[in-house]
């Protein structure tokens, strides 16, 4: 017989049952709340989420999902997913089916296809759910549209790839360095190029360890300007190259920040040409205002020299040969030639002496010259000869030809005069294009190019900067006079070429002159003899301003039979040609 339970089991029991009845229905509201809690945040999440089922029907898709793929109208929820989209190609599908064995597929950039034929750039995760038993109760699909962000990160590429051909092709010397401790973090090719460090040579290491800059404070005036300003435009500094060479560079530099690190980005553009272009013309320029300045203190020093060389000439004649004022006035005669020499090299140099150009070839001359060369310097130093035979014509006054070989060779004599050496002289025929002149007066073209070097003392910068200048010389007293490559300058520079000089102490030194090549021989000019003097009984009417001169000219004609009327002033002279025109055979201004 079943006992049956007192009043109060049942009112226990009924209060439990009450009890377990709540907790249900608390559970149930929260399970509600759950669920729409998440249909809420799966429906406003920003990317496209899709929930299936084993059977691959939706239970869940946000508001994303259904505008990115245009299925808003569908009522898609319990439908199954291929009926949605018949057509998706077998690569989801099997992804699909991989998802739910249990994989994790994921693609950070993939191109969905869509049926007009565009194209969206998609990021997506495909990854399996599990019910409570741990077992999977289907997939979740996190799909975004990354249509702006292909397109910035394209850009970005696009522009990184800009910056990164700008930086490796552009010509200037291009390098990235840490603020922190300095040390070159990236380099152009143009950098290896102006300065011939690598990649592997630079990076690791600063320009202190590499020892580029040739004045310590260039760097140290460039650190404190960038922690003022942030930013230096156009500092000349000169830098050492790896090879020893000295370059000069025009750098701006700006602080940036770079992928979380402060660095400094330097341009430095090679000028080291320009300088050398720049310093040659104000050479010339400085030649051609002392050149003016000495040819007119030479014109008027020919005036005061033309009459003591002819009254000394006069009085050669008249003295006796065994008068004892016959050596005294050889004397003056000389010593007036060698005045009268200087005034030419004056004349030269300031390119006011007239020259007989003609169309001529150097070779011969240059061996003519080292033979007489060859015939005044020690045997202590070799003379070596290297002349292309096919350098071409140049048009030229074989004289000065002669001057300008015979000049540099001697300097070159003076130079190894103790210690012996070889003179190497050579001629070759160069081409010049726009960008290879060395001298604003040169021109594109071929140019025979004669070299005379010598392995002699050398010479500092200090003294190759002045070597063109009138007068300067570094020889003893009696050696030169100081105007012997002037002269060779004002030669060259007339002729329409250049020379360049290179020396260091105790390694010698080089002159390369320049001589543009005619094309033919066919406007070579004929040289004509002078005639000789001859006397007369014509009336001469003979005008000079110098009364020196006058009187000096009025002498030797007279003394040559002819009847001369002398006037300094040029009106004077009109005046009495036109008083008796008949009267004079011949006018002499």
């Amino acid at each position: 017989m079943i006992e049956k339970p007192s009043y109060e089991e049942l009112e226990e029991r009924i209060q439990e049952l009450e009890r377990l009845e709540s907790d249900r229905r608390r559970k149930d509201e929260q399970l509600i709340h759950s669920y729409d809690l998440m249909d809420y945040i799966i429906s406003h999440a920003q990317s496209a989420i899709a929930v299936f089922d084993r059977d691959f029907k939706y239970i869940y898709v946000s508001r994303r999902y259904l505008t990115d793929y245009k299925v808003k109208e569908k009522n898609i929820i319990g439908k199954y997913h291929y009926d949605i989209f018949p057509d998706i190609p077998q690569k989801w599908r099997d992804v699909h089916q991989k998802s739910l064995a249990g994989e994790v597929l994921s693609a950070e950039e993939d191109p969905y296809y869509r049926e007009d034929g565009s194209i969206d750039w998609t990021r997506w995760e495909c990854r399996p759910w599990y019910e409570y038993d741990g077992s999977i109760g289907g997939i979740v699909i996190y799909n975004e549209i990354i249509n702006e962000r292909k397109q910035a990160n394209e850009e970005l590429r696009k522009s990184e790839e800009k910056f990164r051909t700008a930086f490796h092709t552009s010509p200037n010397a291009i390098n990235i360095n840490s603020v922190e401790d300095g040390m070159y973090i990236e380099i152009n090719e143009g950098f290896t190029k102006i300065l011939g460090y690598s990649r592997e040579d630079a990076i690791g290491k600063t320009s202190v360890e590499l020892n580029i800059w040739n004045d310590i404070k260039d760097r140290e005036s460039l650190i404190s300007r960038l922690k003022k300003d942030g930013v230096v435009e156009n500092l000349e500094a000169d830098f050492i190259g790896k090879n020893g060479q000295i370059k000069t560079g025009l750098m701006s530099a700006h602080l940036l920040r770079i992928d979380n690190q402060d660095v400094i980005l330097s341009i430095t553009r090679d000028i080291t040409e320009q300088r050398k272009l720049e310093a040659q013309l104000r050479q010339a320029q400085k030649m051609e205002s002392i050149g003016t300045l000495a040819g007119g203190i030479a014109h008027d020093f020919n005036n005061i020299l033309f009459p003591i060389l002819g009254y000394a000439e006069m009085l050669l004649e008249d003295v006796p040969c065994d008068s004892p004022f016959q050596n005294s006035l050889k004397g003056i005669y000389t010593s007036a030639l060698r005045a009268k020499d200087l005034v030419k090299q004056i004349l030269t140099f300031a390119r006011q002496e007239n020259s007989e150009l003609m169309l001529m070839k150097m070779q011969p001359v240059i061996k003519e010259a080292l033979k007489l060369i060859r015939s005044t310097i020690p045997t202590t130093i070799e003379i070596k000869q290297d002349i292309n035979p096919d350098c071409g014509v140049i048009k030229a006054d074989p004289t000065q030809i002669h001057q300008i070989i015979m000049n540099l060779a001697t300097n070159a004599y003076h130079a190894m005069e103790e210690m012996g050496g070889e003179l190497k002289v050579s001629l070759k025929e160069m081409e010049f294009g726009t960008l290879d002149l060395i001298n604003p007066v040169m021109k594109p073209g071929s140019y025979a190019c004669l070299t005379v070097a010598d392995t002699g003392k050398g010479m500092d910068k200090t003294v190759t900067d002045k070597i063109f200048d009138p007068f300067f010389t570094t020889k003893t007293i009696g050696k030169g006079t100081g105007m012997g490559l002037s002269v060779v300058h004002g030669i060259v520079t007339a002729m329409g070429g250049a020379i360049h000089v290179y020396s260091e102490p105790g390694k010698g030194t080089q002159f390369h002159v320049y001589l543009p090549v005619e094309k033919s021989l066919s406007q070579e000019q004929a040289i004509t003899s002078k005639a000789e003097l001859q006397g007369g009984t014509e009336q001469i009417l003979l005008v000079d301003d110098e009364e020196a001169i006058l009187q000096m000219e009025r002498l030797m004609l007279e003394r040559l039979g002819y009847q001369v009327t002398s006037r300094t002033s040029s009106l004077e002279a009109l005046e009495a040609f036109r008083k008796n025109p008949d009267k004079f055979d011949m006018v002499i201004t």
